[in-house]
């Protein structure tokens, strides 16, 4: 079962507003393991209040940021995960980049429209 990789700031977990309700009501529709992705340090990830996620959250406290390769290989490293393993979605095109580039498949998610439908549409057509 591949395990979905979430990410947090502006996508997740919305500045001045908390978890996006509407998002970890569709994640709790699937079974699959979810990690949430951040590049904050230890000061956002008490300001963001992910510390107190309801999913694991992994973060490098920038180094390097989610732009960078070297942030999923060390992500994937850390759970013994396979890139064909793992499911994204992530709002920083860069970041989408760098993942893909390490075989990861990643859906670019627009964090203006918050198309619900469109990231339930790439979930249920990859993860068979």
């Amino acid at each position: 079962m591949k395990t979905i990789l979430v990410d947090a700031i502006n996508t997740f977990v919305i500045k001045d507003e908390g978890i996006f309700a509407e998002m970890y009501a569709l994640l709790e529709t699937y079974p699959n393991r979810k990690i949430i992705l951040t590049g904050a340090n230890e000061a956002q990830m008490k300001e963001f209040g992910l510390d107190m996620m309801p999913y694991e959250v992994f973060t490098l406290s920038h180094n390097p940021e989610k732009t960078d390769p070297r942030y999923y290989l060390m992500m994937l490293e850390h759970f013994h995960l396979a890139p064909s393993d793992c499911l994204s979605f992530e709002h920083n095109e860069n970041a989408v980049k760098s993942s893909q580039s390490v075989g990861i498949q990643t859906f670019h998610y627009n964090m203006d429209t918050r198309d619900i439908p469109a990231l339930k549409a790439f979930l249920d057509e990859n993860l068979v």
